[in-house]
């Protein structure tokens, strides 16, 4: 991935989506110094089957909050889109480019906006409105005459959207060292873990990031990795 830069911003749909993902990435950065800040689209009110909406964004929220300062992130946004009903348009391609003009980012990170997994399992509408949306927005934040009400004003220094979860990822990040708290970033989700599998839930996010690190390594020079497509600007 390049160096060369300070500040990024992760725009995803859901609590836990980055944790799922890039956390330890996140962490390595941080590490080093660099600023990251995320933007979360929903609260993740619908993902506890268990828990009625309206408590349970208030919990995700604070276990999101929790998950990113585990790995040295300390701005967290959300934009209170309906979970499970985002909708691809322009009125989230502003909300997008807005958040973009107030954090003012050289990176943009967020999650696979195509239609599935690996081919085989059919990836969610938010994830595929928000990870498209996404992409426009980085340019749309640099044009003055689009959206010109937003708050901030235009920002064309995104160098580039790295998307995670790409089934052809073009770059990678060694996690070594941000690999635990990456782990323990997931972890921070509990109750949302806890409602979805019966599995000891330090097990579940230790064997799942762990995992998905080890696979990834193979393929980028067997050191443990967190894979993006990065698309340059």
């Amino acid at each position: 991935m390049p160096g060369d830069w300070q500040r990024a911003l992760a725009i995803v749909a859901h609590p836990d989506d980055l944790e799922y993902g890039c956390a330890a990435a996140v962490a390595t950065w941080t590490d080093a110094g660099r600023e990251v800040a995320y933007v979360i689209v929903t609260k993740g009110e619908a993902g506890i089957d268990t828990l009625e909406p309206a408590k349970a964004g208030l919990v995700r929220e604070r276990e999101e909050r929790a998950s990113a300062a585990v790995v040295g992130v300390t701005q967290v946004e959300f934009l209170d889109h309906a979970d499970g009903v985002i909708e691809f348009g322009t009125a989230l391609r502003r909300d997008l480019a807005a958040a973009i003009r107030r954090h003012r980012p050289e990176l943009v990170i967020t999650l696979n906006p195509v239609d599935t997994w690996g081919g085989t399992y059919w990836n969610t509408p938010d994830h595929r409105a928000v990870g498209t949306a996404v992409l426009d927005a980085a340019g749309d934040a640099g044009n003055r005459w689009i959206f010109p009400d937003t708050e901030a004003e235009p920002w064309n220094g995104v160098r580039w959207v790295a998307v995670n979860g790409s089934d052809s990822p073009t770059h990678a990040v060694d996690v070594t060292s941000g690999l635990e708290r990456g782990v323990r970033s997931l972890l921070e989700h509990r109750a949302y873990i806890e409602a979805l599998t019966s599995e000891d839930p330090e097990e579940y996010a230790r064997n799942l990031i762990e995992g998905f690190a080890r696979e990834s390594g193979e393929r980028f020079g067997g050191r443990p990795a967190v894979t993006f497509r990065l698309f340059t600007r």
